[in-house]
């Protein structure tokens, strides 16, 4: 069976891998172009996947417009049975319904909850207990086709978005291999989403990332894990913008003024909100570097009048 590979960061890699290592022909890998970035956006930037291609020895294709007739001209020669979708972009019918197998995504929640751009963030912002990984083959809507495996993933009390990711690239790269198996087989079995089921996980901006501390502290951590490390929730902390990527909640029956500070200076930082103090563990203050909050406040004069304990 001939297969042509699509994905573009890290969590794409293990999936790749797996099928390389299990001795499948990989005709192509189609990626996203190289990019210019770092200090004076000087460095070449090449993404995960084509490094490990490149390692391989993986024809690779790096389409700026994938509607481009060279591009589809080219993707077609290749001759694929099945393509193979993790962490990509959206495609075309003209190219997701090329192969002779169609083309089959692997997304990071369990379908139908969670369709969209950042299902691992939503779910540990929504205070989920459990997610997973789901393959499923493509058609017309986003996130929309039938589903032809899932595999349940726990979610601990302390999991930020960067440690979901991290198990859940190993087991959706597990479902990757027994879906390419199935179908090599051609015994796969699909099922339709149920969409009575949908829940979505809209694309993160600078809006809803934005922490609200009119919020209980419990949901407000919960905002705070599933945006960490990237690309990390946020406050207006002295009139500046601040990322913070590690807190904990202390739970208070009485509290001061939601958003009032209450610092000793040297060792902790506590910021009130709807019933407690969210106890502020590491920073980012904009223009400098992540820190621990101990740190921070040996290196920084608040402008403004605060409450210190």
């Amino acid at each position: 069976m001939k297969i042509i590979f699509m994905g573009t960061p890290e969590f794409a890699v293990p999936s790749l891998d797996i099928l390389y290592q299990s001795g499948y022909n990989i005709v192509g890998v189609i990626t996203s172009v190289d990019k210019y970035g770092g200090r004076g956006r000087k460095t070449l930037l090449e993404s995960s996947v084509k490094k490990y291609a490149q390692s391989k020895g993986l024809k690779i294709l790096q389409p700026n417009n994938l509607k481009s007739p060279t591009f589809q001209n080219e993707l077609m020669s290749l001759g694929a049975d099945l393509q193979i979708v993790v962490a990509f972009r959206m495609l075309p019918e003209s190219v997701w319904n090329m192969p002779k197998h169609g083309t089959y995504n692997l997304h990071g929640s369990l379908l139908p909850k969670y369709r969209g751009a950042a299902p691992i963030n939503w779910a540990i912002i929504n205070g989920d207990i459990k997610t997973g990984v789901t393959s499923f083959k493509l058609k017309h809507k986003i996130d929309t086709g039938s589903v032809l495996f899932q595999r349940e993933i726990p979610i601990y009390k302390d999991d930020t978005a960067g440690d979901l990711h991290d198990r859940m690239k190993w087991i959706g790269a597990d479902v990757i291999l027994e879906t390419v198996r199935s179908i090599e087989s051609g015994k796969e079995a699909l099922l339709e989403q149920n969409e009575s089921e949908v829940s979505h996980a809209p694309k993160l901006n600078k809006d809803n990332t934005k922490i609200d501390l009119s919020l209980p502290g419990k949901k407000i951590i919960n905002h705070i894990r599933g945006l960490s490390p990237y690309p990390t929730a946020w406050l207006d902390l002295d009139g500046k913008s601040t990322q913070i990527l590690k807190a904990t909640f202390i739970e208070e029956t009485k509290t001061a003024k939601e958003g009032t500070i209450k610092t000793d200076g040297k060792k902790y930082l506590k910021i009130a909100c709807q019933d407690g103090y969210l106890d502020i563990k590491e920073i980012k203050m904009s223009g400098k570097k992540k820190m621990p909050i101990q740190i921070f406040l040996n290196g920084y004069a608040f402008e403004n009048p605060i409450e210190k304990m």
